[in-house]
């Protein structure tokens, strides 16, 4: 090879680096960040009350008040999140938890051949509406200890909603409880 081939490739590699540098000026220039005037992340924190003072909850409306707008349809698609782990259909399989057809007044932890978790079934008692809004609320609060790991369902609405669609799952889906008119819906005569 002759040193006109070397200086080619030399200068080959010279004008590509030479390109490169300035391809990186420019792109550097133009997509360069603000820089805070503050450095760092600001962090917020809520406020959490003193010892002695307990947070006003908002007061719960009666599962009876939130079954009277509840609807079937809702309930079904906000229930498509439990087929994970349950089945609805009549005489369908269990999976990780048991089938939940006529969970509706049935008996507690009595799903035939499905092992239940020791909390559930020392709770005993049958699945009333008031029960299944609690458990749906917060599983592992209503029946400490018990295997199920969903974290619930924080609006009474949508458990409203699942519980209708679960009634509606039986042979003979029980009646849902009504709603309790308040004084002032009466009228005096």
């Amino acid at each position: 090879m002759d040193s006109f081939e070397i200086n080619k490739i030399l200068g080959a590699i010279l004008g590509t680096c030479l390109a490169l540098l300035a391809l990186n000026i420019a792109a550097g220039a133009l997509f360069t960040p603000e820089k805070p005037a503050k450095p760092g992340f600001e962090v917020a924190v809520i406020e959490q009350p003193s010892a002695g003072q307990k947070p006003a909850a908002a007061p719960e409306e009666p599962i009876e008040k939130l079954l009277a707008s509840a609807t079937l349809e809702k309930g079904e698609t906000a229930a498509k999140k439990c087929t994970v782990c349950h089945t609805f259909a009549k005489g369908g399989p269990n999976r990780v938890g048991p089938n939940l057809y006529g969970v509706v007044g049935r008996p507690k932890a009595s799903e035939a051949g499905f092992k239940y978790s020791a909390a559930l079934t020392a709770k005993g008692g049958n699945w009333t509406i008031e029960d299944l809004n609690h458990f749906l609320l917060n599983p592992k609060g209503f029946i400490p200890g018990t295997a199920m790991s969903f974290a619930g369902l924080p609006r009474g609405s949508e458990r409203a909603d699942v519980i209708a669609y679960l009634n509606s799952l039986s042979d003979s889906p029980a009646p849902l409880p009504k709603a309790a008119a308040a004084p002032s819906d009466q009228k005096t005569q």
